[in-house]
């Protein structure tokens, strides 16, 4: 349903497009006129840019050479030395002991649930049917004719005899 409905709306497009009086008279108009080549782009010339003259650079003055006072031959003066720091002796008192935990009381034991009995099954015996027995011969493969009978020619499907 769909795609007949979407034909059908193409199909009006089409029809109104091409019944325009505009659109028709361009289409002639293009038809009418032959097709001339485009004509040939020639890439623009480029100027050439005048050369820029700089001006010198300023000479640089040489900067006077100075001299540094000899340093001074007096020794640094010493770090005083700090007295060495006596830590008291740690008490000899013993640690508290901790105080004992209480004992939990032992779990109840609970009987454990008996498992219903379930009954014992016993199969059927099996038929007693035999087992397929196995052929040890192998059969013999069929031999292929060797001739091959021809198809008849059909006179409409041949090519016609060369004079």
């Amino acid at each position: 349903m769909a795609g007949s409905k979407h034909c059908f709306t193409l199909s009006l497009v089409l029809l109104i497009s091409l019944s325009s009086i505009d659109m028709s008279s361009a289409a002639q108009h293009l038809l009418d006129t032959p097709a001339a080549p485009p004509p040939a782009l020639t890439p623009p010339t480029i100027p050439s840019l005048p050369k820029a003259t700089l001006p010198p650079l300023p000479s640089v003055p040489p900067l006077p050479k100075t001299t540094l006072p000899p340093l001074p031959s007096t020794p640094f003066p010493s770090q005083p030395t700090l007295p060495k720091a006596a830590l008291p002796p740690l008490p000899t008192t013993p640690l508290p002991t901790l105080p004992t935990q209480p004992t939990l009381p032992p779990l109840p034991t609970l009987p454990k649930p008996s498992s219903p009995t379930v009954p014992k099954v016993t199969l059927p015996p099996l038929p007693a049917t035999p087992l397929p027995t196995i052929p040890t011969r192998i059969p013999s493969i069929p031999t292929i004719p060797t001739m091959i009978p021809t198809i008849p020619t059909l006179p409409f499907l041949s090519p016609p005899p060369s004079n």
